[in-house]
């Protein structure tokens, strides 16, 4: 039915342009014989073809296209032939003799045009009696083109201020009333497009009268460029005029369409001062009209000419743009019942931009917006419209990115309550935008209150706020959502330790309200945030002994304390192993001796209770022994208990070459070049020997199972631990231990079934180097090292 249709249609078009051609030959053989009589008659059987009612408006202005065409050639004729002497008056006459009322018209229009560039009579004269002539076609497509025609043909014939056909005083004025005649009556035929045809063609007609639009709006853009249209001029007569039109003629359509194009041609300062008039149209349009785009349309250019210049900024106050904006939309989503959500929180996102460019220091404009927009939404409970949620986004977000200070929002007491409306997917994103924000800004964070503030704004990202959801997030999604969260954590920081005490109890409330999903991410940067000022009270006491301290570390240690113990719930106990020994290391620092065993102590049990993997045993038990080196701390009694705690732990590890590593590490505890009290030379030699046998039994194990020797390896590191502790001085190992463990490594590496091991090879070759290079060196060390024969 359609295709059908669309062919006659096209059979349509073809044979008006047939037709059109055919007279428009005709015409030009009259006009280059300079038979007037032949080419008004052609002309006038040509533009009857612009008669039909059959064709679309899409069909028909490719018609009346072909047909402007000649009608410039024709005026051009009309123009010569007065230059010969032919008189304008009658001609203007003549051609209101054609038969049919619209080429009539379209010839009248044309001469008109000559008729006024002749200067004969006043150009308002013959626009008025142009104007009143049209009324005579009333049919609605037919006419939009005749007035289109007409406006095109007189808009650089306007009796405009310094123009050549400027008139009298009101001069002006009588181009604007001409204008705004033309104005009304091309809308009034555009709506009455609506009413013609079934019910069940309004979606066609919708579609058509939206291709004729841009037929109206050029009326507006020639008021608008009229010199003659100053501010009074505006104010008093062009937008009442207007606005009356739009408002009057009760179309959907019409009234968004032209209230678009009013914000958009006419000169921003008019908008400025004019903005009491132009807001009052805006509730007694139709209830259907999409007011909230008109409305952010008008406060993005405002905007925009805000930030154009400061020099503008007085007349926006002076205007008070601001409260008449607010009272606007107030009036505009109370008349419109049904706005959706979504219209609602676009109007108070335009609003907040507008005020963060004219009002950027009125914080309590800022907050009465996201008040307003907390009514709108109560009682809705979480939004599930996309569009609504994403201009809340936008509505949060602005302020972030116009004050670079998320102390600033947190002022706004009405920012928290806005972002509750979120879904829980958009909340995480908004918190995530937050903190974004804060680490783009470097934004520091100084006080608990705020602190406390900050982390019930985010609360999406710190702990679930509806539990059946998360398992839903992605898994790398979350990971990254919680390494912000930490590195949130690590920008907590003020000079004043008693508020940074104060900070760290109100993380460490939020944080352990996050379940035990989160805890490995956001403990360790809380421990490390703890341990710094530890640090900091450390070095306070020793410049300020005697004095009274709110916060002590000790204080700190029992927070500490507790805190690792809730990842047990996890359960990580090698992250909460890790964090221990940070903990006694920071108190052995401050000397705390009995808190460094506690932390020590917890370590041991989670390694013996929770630790069972094997290489994870064994990164913990370097661990251990590495920290154990460094403590300082501990009495005889205490590091003898841990010590040979440690040194059990290494000779149970599951394999032997890590057994072997364990213990030949733990000599280092025996020997601490720093503490004379800490070197004992038999204890040193006690596990490099059971470092050796337990190489030996791993040796003679490889030998049984496969059949051939194992790497010797081992015995190269045992070796190189050898050198160390000779260079140090440690007396129990001597030059004949390191000569027999040297010929030991070359007997097992030149045995028949020993597999040539490259790296092992170049282990033991870079060894021999170096007693080489030492017995070359000179001195007391060559002195060491020469009986050695490599």
């Amino acid at each position: 039915m359609i295709a059908g249709v669309a062919e006659d249609e096209e059979k349509w078009l073809s044979a008006g342009i047939t037709g059109l051609q055919q007279n428009a030959f005709y015409m030009h053989r009259a006009l280059d014989s300079n038979n007037l009589k032949d080419a008004l008659k052609y002309s006038a059987q040509m533009l009857s073809e612009l008669r039909t009612s059959r064709l679309s408006p899409h069909k028909y202005y490719e018609l009346y296209m072909r047909a402007f065409d000649e009608l410039r050639k024709l005026e051009m004729f009309f123009k010569e032939e007065t230059n010969r002497g032919c008189s304008i008056v009658e001609l203007y006459e003549l051609v209101q003799h054609a038969g049919n009322i619209l080429p009539r018209l379209y010839l009248l229009c044309t001469v008109g045009s000559v008729y006024i560039r002749s200067k004969e009579a006043p150009a308002k004269d013959v626009l008025k009696d142009l104007i009143e002539m049209c009324r005579g076609i009333q049919h609605p497509v037919r006419g939009l083109f005749l007035r289109s025609y007409l406006s095109q043909v007189s808009r650089d014939k306007l009796p405009d201020i310094g123009s050549e056909y400027e008139g009298d005083a009101d001069t002006a004025m009588d181009a604007v009333e001409f204008v705004l005649q033309n104005f009304t009556e091309m809308n009034k035929l555009w709506v009455r497009m609506q009413h013609q045809g079934p019910a069940r063609d309004k979606e066609k007609r919708e579609k058509e009268r939206s291709e004729l639009r841009d037929l109206v709006g050029k009326n507006l853009h020639v008021l608008s460029q009229i010199e003659g249209v100053d501010l009074d001029m505006y104010r008093e007569t062009v937008l009442p005029r207007v606005l009356e039109q739009v408002v009057n003629c009760k179309d959907e359509i019409a009234q968004y369409y032209l209230m678009d194009c009013v914000i958009q041609v006419f000169p921003d300062e008019y908008h400025l001062q004019t903005l009491e008039t132009l807001l009052g149209a805006c509730p007694q349009l139709q209830p259907s009209v999409d007011i909230k785009t008109v409305l952010a349309g008008l406060m993005e250019r405002l905007s925009n000419y805000a930030a154009s210049s400061a020099e503008v900024l007085p007349t926006f106050f002076q205007v008070e743009a601001f409260a008449k904006l607010n009272i606007a939309i107030g009036k505009v989503i109370e008349a419109q019942d049904d706005m959706p959500i979504y219209g609602a929180v676009t109007l108070y996102a335009s609003l907040l931009t507008f005020t963060l460019h004219v009002h950027p220091d009125r914080l309590d404009y800022v907050d009465q917006i996201l008040g307003a927009c907390v009514k709108k939404l109560s009682g809705k409970g979480k939004l599930d419209d996309s569009k609504a949620t994403k201009q809340i986004v936008a509505l949060l977000s602005a302020p972030l990115e116009k004050y670079k200070d998320i102390d600033t929002a947190l002022k706004l007491s009405n920012y928290p309550h806005v972002m509750e409306y979120l879904d829980n997917g958009t909340n995480k994103e908004m918190s995530n935008v937050i903190i974004q924000s804060i680490m783009k800004n470097r934004t520091c964070i100084s006080t608990a209150e705020k602190v406390e503030a900050l982390f019930e704004l985010i609360k999406g990202l710190i702990k679930d706020i509806d539990e059946n959801l998360q398992d839903e997030l992605d898994e790398e999604d979350f990971k990254e959502e919680q390494n912000s969260v930490a590195r949130l954590i690590q920008m907590l920081y003020t000079d004043d330790t008693e508020e940074m005490m104060k900070i760290i109890h109100t993380v460490r409330k939020h944080i352990l309200t996050g379940g035990p999903k989160r805890l490995p991410f956001t403990v360790p940067p809380f421990a490390f945030s703890a341990l710094k000022l530890v640090r900091r009270l450390q070095s306070q006491n020793e410049n300020v002994s005697g004095e009274e301290v709110a916060a002590t570390p000790k204080d700190i240690f029992q927070i500490l304390m507790q805190t690792i113990e809730a990842l047990s719930s996890v359960p990580v106990p090698e992250l909460a192993l890790r964090l221990y020994l940070q903990c006694a290391e920071a108190a052995n620092d401050s000397d705390l001796e009995p808190v460094a065993y506690e932390f020590f102590t917890q370590a041991y049990i989670l390694y013996e209770e929770e630790i069972s993997d094997s290489k994870a045993q064994v990164t913990s038990i370097h661990l251990i022994i590495g920290t154990l080196q460094r403590m300082h701390v501990f009495g005889v009694e205490n590091k003898d208990t841990l010590t040979h705690k440690a040194t059990g732990y290494s000779s149970k590890l599951l394999k032997k070459p890590d057994q072997c590593r364990a213990v030949y590490a733990c000599s280092h505890l025996f020997w601490l070049d720093e503490h004379n009290d800490m070197k004992d030379g038999e204890r040193v030699m006690l596990c490099l020997k059971r470092a050796l046998r337990i190489a030996n039994a791993a040796q003679q194990m490889a030998n049984a199972t496969r059949g051939s020797s194992g790497s010797v390896v081992l015995f190269i590191e045992i070796l190189n631990k050898y050198l160390y502790f000779y260079e140090k001085g440690v007396s129990q190992i001597t030059i004949d231990l390191i000569q027999s463990l040297i010929e030991l490594v070359k007997q097992e590496m030149s045995g028949e079934n020993t597999t040539p091991e490259p790296a092992t090879d170049a282990f033991f070759a870079s060894t021999l180097r170096y007693i080489q290079f030492q017995k070359d060196k000179g001195g007391v060390v060559a002195e060491k090292y020469k009986p050695i024969k490599v």
